[in-house]
């Protein structure tokens, strides 16, 4: 099967063949970032925007390497002090960026869709990298990468997705990911921070944390989304740091060949304790490594290849 599309907005709607073929071209281009002169011409003469209109660090830095290592020329783009404060609407903006003959729009926004509707709007590639609650495409392709690279497969593994599921756009992708190549799911968290009939996605639901961990190859924490979140679900952060951090004595309980790992930022001290989140079963930094290269395979097929 061939790469054949010139967008990425979700793995909601990619087969188990596109995903694979990104995961495979990523671990081609992993060990650019190895080499003294951590560039390849696969990308030179075309130009990448970065488009954001929420903070970020590891996404935008990631993207920016990412192209900057394929030889492409990047524009970050200051949503702040742009044409955007004086009330131009984002298609708008991004048609007159698009009329400067740019190649492709890393995407991140507020609202769920905003990718998709500038795709429907413009010539060039658009990849998502985060819009609303929906979904964080490349977090989940970076994680995908992660686990296969350390067990070598994902079928027949099972993933505990711990935390604030119902405000997680990096869950939703992970869920779709993970299912779709033939892993297990297992969301856990309080049951306010639990999406209605998520069953329908394929994962099982348990409130029991201590089941989620004992019983799980990835043990995968997320951060609590307060910057989304338009009521109180929890008491304190105190409480849900009790009822689903993991500290020392959770971390104990893990499977001897399980993992941690985490989309970041992290909360130190509410979802994972600082100790716990320095040791050796942690993969975290991983995560950031192999995003570059899982950004750089996108790139490539959406942009350095004929469609």
């Amino acid at each position: 099967m061939e790469w054949k599309r010139k967008d990425l907005i979700g793995l909601e709607d990619l087969k188990k063949e596109e995903i694979e073929i990104i995961l495979d071209v990523a671990n081609s281009f992993k060990d650019v970032s190895k080499r003294s002169v951590k560039k390849v011409p696969a990308l030179r003469g075309k130009t990448v925007v970065n488009l954001f209109f929420e903070p970020s660090t590891r996404t935008r830095t990631s993207f920016e390497l990412a192209a900057k290592r394929l030889s492409a020329d990047v524009l970050s783009f200051d949503v702040s002090s742009s044409s955007v404060a004086k009330g131009e609407t984002m298609v708008d903006t991004a048609k007159n960026i698009e009329a400067m003959k740019v190649d492709c729009f890393i995407i991140r926004h507020f609202v769920s869709g905003a990718p998709l509707i500038i795709s429907q709007n413009v010539s060039a590639s658009v990849i998502n990298a985060g819009d609303g609650c929906h979904e964080h495409p490349t977090q989940a392709l970076l994680d995908l990468f992660t686990v296969r690279e350390r067990f070598g497969k994902i079928k027949g593994l099972r993933i505990s997705i711990i935390g604030d599921i119902l405000h997680s756009r990096v869950a939703r992708s992970n869920i779709w990911g993970f299912k779709k190549l033939g892993a297990e799911v297992i969301v856990c968290g309080p049951p306010p921070l639990i999406p209605k009939e998520i069953e329908k996605t394929g994962v099982k639901i348990t409130f029991d944390i201590d089941f989620a961990i004992e019983n799980s190859d990835i043990i995968y924490l997320l951060r609590l989304q307060r910057e989304r979140q338009k009521e109180n679900f929890l008491p304190s952060l105190k409480e849900y740091s009790f009822l689903y951090g993991i500290d020392r004595e959770r971390y104990e309980k893990i499977k001897e060949k399980a993992f941690i790992m985490h989309p970041g930022p992290m909360n130190r001290g509410i979802e994972i304790k600082s100790e716990v989140a320095e040791e050796e079963r942690t993969l975290i930094l991983e995560q950031v490594t192999n995003g570059i290269a899982i950004r750089m395979a996108v790139l490539y097929l959406t942009i350095g290849r004929k469609i």
